[in-house]
């Protein structure tokens, strides 16, 4: 400081030392001339009101006078080479003790902010250069400046561009390159997550965030990554980005104890992010926020505020005598009007709470420790957990340095070590960084610790850790960057110019991504659901403005063998891929087809496809029902067999008796049985078509046709219970037995043949021929219309065997075929044995 303090002596004697004000609004290069003005001087420090801007100033300033020449001093991070000459530093940490040629003070219009403005009245009455003093804020300061500054020069400076309202506006049509603004956490991710669904993405600023965490972000969005922005009202505080319109999504905020409406310079601060350097900025509503009122929209637009009534101080002379001096101290009244009590600052509450402390009472005696309490009750509260873990945190730190003149290594490494994690997701990571921070401030003060540089270090390391994991947690949360690239190039303007192709696998690439595949028709985008999904399909459908085309072609030529229909669904597939399926049609045998959705341009590249299978399906049919259509041709000349092979036609290959077919002449049914038609007790039906591929056909096409689901029992399954197979074509109901029809009927014809003289025992095998258990062979051959006798159970009273099954002579049947009987006459029946006459046995052995 030798070297400064030459300069200062040189220049007092040169000029006297001036204090001046540029006011004005945002975006009017406040900040760029008092970092010139400050640079002009040999030695200067300069406040600010965010330790990010503290940084972002810092780091401006390495980069015009070195490394070596430029201290950092936050809360949380002290940066002071030996022989630094310009200081950057947040208000609270400005190091007042040491002299500078220039010193400055950034928004000092938040002297009236209830919580903080006690340090920038503070800074405003006694932070002084030797040379210079600047100080920067809103134009509603100046008749207080005037008032406590007597004599201060005041510059004030107009806004380099204009800032207009466009109105409310939704969040679906808030143009790119939009901020927009809530004031709450929950808020900002519920706004960041329709931003995401809609827009692609949208990095996210809030006040909690770590430097670090919140430069990564403010790149992502100057990267143009993304185009849109979600913060709370920290952006107000001099982040400079390109920023074209600022969308509120709320005009009120909580203000640490209730909610009120946000003030016209509130709104002014915050919009006036948008439009920076030059180019000119709008504002307005968006979400469910109401309308701005017409006077505060032209109170915004032409930057008239009214003039800040009072600013808020606290006493800086304290008394540390004893804790309860320094507390007297505290809370002495304002020494004139314009000043008035901010709100019990943090600080002073956990004093207070210590004060009642017993251990700490005993301990905190004299000027030495009474000062000691007061620094350590000024550890900022970062974690805000509502209860009295700060104030415990406190009273252990006071204890370890005054008992052993330094927080233990244990302790700092506990505590450090404790919060290197990155499990967890956004919400827990920002609890630890805010941890990590007191860790930081601790660490900061280096009288308080033995190694104090090591564990900044150490704390640095963990914040940059937990900052890193944030990021990634919310960039992977609420930015899509496939979206958001493909939503720019989609704009109208750059629709011609999209690059897009489909890879031999299928794949849609369209300007470098890969949204999905191509499956048949059908683009199958990689997310599904949500209005991204939206996005995602319409970059898809300009890849595919090719590429259908040249599928419908390949379909067109490709050979049955690459199409395939699932008889059990009815689904009709290319190449594995379903494209449609079956519906019921004009007749049973000619159906039709439901196309699934598809990206065609036309319909008339839906008819193209819709014919292929068609004629796929046609072929199919022709093919597995062929002696169907061979039958039909047959009977061209033959009028009287051709009526019934046209039922057969419309039916599917089996029709039911009419009285009419009762009576066809034998010759008839001869040439019916040469072309594949057999004339059964049951029904008229090709045999041949109740093999496993065609009756699979016949039973999806009457599915269609009932409009109900049939399932095709096994192959080699000759009965089943009806209610599995009702409705199945080639099945006979018999009882609650279904029976397949043609060996019900070749059953019945050799059963008839059997009993065609007299009675017959039944054959042996019939249940096994029937595919059941013997005791249900009576009641199948009741529901068939075969007479019979049940067999008898064995009985000790009777000697012989048991007698069996028989199967009946049914005179009547046969009488009425060989002659037609008259309107009632009866036809007498044999007198039956009885089955428990001894006589049961001969007749089994007569016969």
């Amino acid at each position: 400081m030798k070297g400064a303090h030459r300069g200062n002596h040189s220049a007092h004697h040169i000029m006297p030392a001036s204090v001046r004000a540029a006011l004005g609004p945002t975006n009017t290069g406040k900040t760029h001339y008092a970092l010139t003005r400050m640079m002009a001087h040999s030695s200067g420090i300069i406040g600010f009101p965010l330790r990010l801007l503290a940084r972002e100033n810092y780091e401006r300033l390495v980069k015009a006078k070195g490394e070596r020449s430029v201290a950092l001093i936050t809360g949380e991070e002290k940066i002071v080479p030996p022989g630094a000459r310009w200081f950057a530093c947040t208000v609270e940490a400005m190091p007042l003790d040491r002299k500078a040629e220039f010193v400055a003070v950034d928004e000092i219009q938040l002297a009236s902010d209830p919580d903080r403005g006690h340090i920038f009245t503070d800074r405003l009455l006694h932070a002084r250069g030797t040379v210079e003093t600047l100080f920067l804020g809103a134009e509603t300061i100046r008749p207080l400046l005037q008032k406590l500054v007597p004599g201060i020069e005041i510059d004030t400076r107009t806004r380099l561009s204009s800032l207009v309202s466009t109105g409310p506006t939704k969040l679906s049509r808030l143009p790119p390159r939009s901020a927009i603004v809530a004031f709450s956490m929950a808020e900002v991710y519920a706004l960041a997550e329709v931003i995401r669904r809609r827009r692609g993405g949208c990095a996210v600023i809030m006040g909690q965030l770590s430097p670090r965490t919140r430069n990564a972000q403010v790149e992502l969005y100057q990267n143009r990554e993304v185009d849109y922005l979600v913060a709370t009202d920290a952006i107000g505080m001099g982040l400079n980005m390109d920023v074209d319109h600022v969308a509120l999504a709320q005009l009120s905020k909580f203000d640490g104890t209730s909610p009120r409406p946000l003030f016209p310079q509130e709104i002014a601060q915050i919009a006036g992010r948008a439009g920076r350097g030059m180019k000119d900025g709008t504002f307005g509503t968006t979400a469910d926020c109401p309308p701005m009122s017409a006077a505060t929209i032209e109170a915004v637009e032409q930057h008239r505020f009214d003039p800040i009534q009072r600013l808020y101080w606290r006493n800086h002379e304290l008394d540390f005598t004893n804790p309860r001096a320094l507390l007297a101290s505290l809370t002495v009244a304002p020494p004139f009007r314009g000043l008035t009590a901010g709100r019990v600052a943090s600080d002073v509450t956990t004093l207070e709470s210590l004060v009642l402390d017993p251990e700490i009472r005993e301990v905190a005696k004299g000027r030495r420790a009474t000062s000691l309490l007061w620094e350590v009750c000024q550890i900022p509260d970062f974690r805000k957990l509502g209860d009295d873990s700060h104030t415990r945190l406190c009273a252990r730190l006071f204890l370890h340095i005054l008992k052993e003149g330094a927080v233990p290594a244990n302790w700092m490494e506990g505590h450090i070590k404790g919060f290197a994690r990155v499990d967890g997701d956004i919400d827990t990571l920002m609890h630890r960084l805010t941890g990590v921070r007191v860790c930081s401030y601790v660490a900061a003060r280096t009288e308080w610790s033995r190694h104090s540089a090591t564990w900044q270090e150490r704390a640095r390391e963990v914040e940059d850790l937990l900052s890193d994991a944030l990021h990634e947690r919310l960039t992977a949360r609420f930015v899509d960057r496939r979206a958001t690239s493909l939503l720019r190039r989609l704009d109208a303007e750059t629709d011609r110019n999209i690059l897009s192709a489909v890879t031999t696998d299928g794949d849609v690439i369209v300007e470098g991504h890969s949204i999905g595949k191509i499956r048949g028709f059908a683009l199958q985008a990689d997310t599904t659901g949500g209005p991204d999904h939206q996005i995602i399909m319409r970059a898809g459908r300009k890849a595919l403005l090719q590429e259908i085309p040249r599928r419908v072609r390949l379909f067109q030529e490709a050979p049955d063998s690459a199409l395939s229909l699932d008889t059990e669904t009815g689904l009709l597939s290319w190449e594995g891929i379903a494209l449609g399926k079956l519906i019921a049609g004009k007749t049973f045998l000619q159906p039709a087809v439901r196309l699934f959705s598809g990206e065609f341009a036309d319909t008339n590249q839906r008819n193209q496809v819709e014919n292929r299978l068609l004629r796929y399906v046609r072929t199919m049919i022709e093919r597995d029902m062929a002696i169907l259509f061979k039958a039909e041709q047959a009977v061209t000349n033959q009028p009287d067999l051709r009526g019934i092979v046209h039922r057969l036609h419309e039916d599917g290959g089996i029709t039911s008796l009419l009285p009419p077919d009762r009576m066809l002449p034998q010759q008839a049914k001869r040439s019916l049985r040469k072309i594949g038609v057999e004339v059964g007790r049951f029904a008229i039906f090709f045999p041949a078509l109740l093999r496993p591929r065609p009756l699979g056909l016949m039973t999806l096409l009457t599915q269609l046709r009932l409009g109900e689901s049939l399932t095709i029992p096994a192959p080699g399954r000759v009965s089943l219970p009806w209610d599995l197979v009702a409705g199945v074509p080639g099945w006979l109901q018999a009882g609650q037995t279904g029976i397949r029809l043609d060996i019900a009927e070749r059953s019945v014809a050799e059963l008839e043949h059997l009993t065609r003289k007299q009675d017959h025992p039944a054959p042996a095998g019939l249940a096994s021929r029937f595919g059941v258990k013997t005791d249900m062979v009576p009641g199948i051959l009741t529901a068939l219309g075969i007479a019979h006798r049940p067999p008898s159970a064995a009985s000790p009273s009777h000697a012989g065997p048991p007698a069996p099954l028989m199967l009946l002579f049914d005179r009547r049947t046969r009488a009425g075929r060989r002659r037609p009987k008259a309107s009632g006459q009866r036809t007498s029946r044999p007198t039956a044995v009885r089955q428990d006459s001894p006589f049961a046995a001969l007749a089994i052995l007569r016969e």
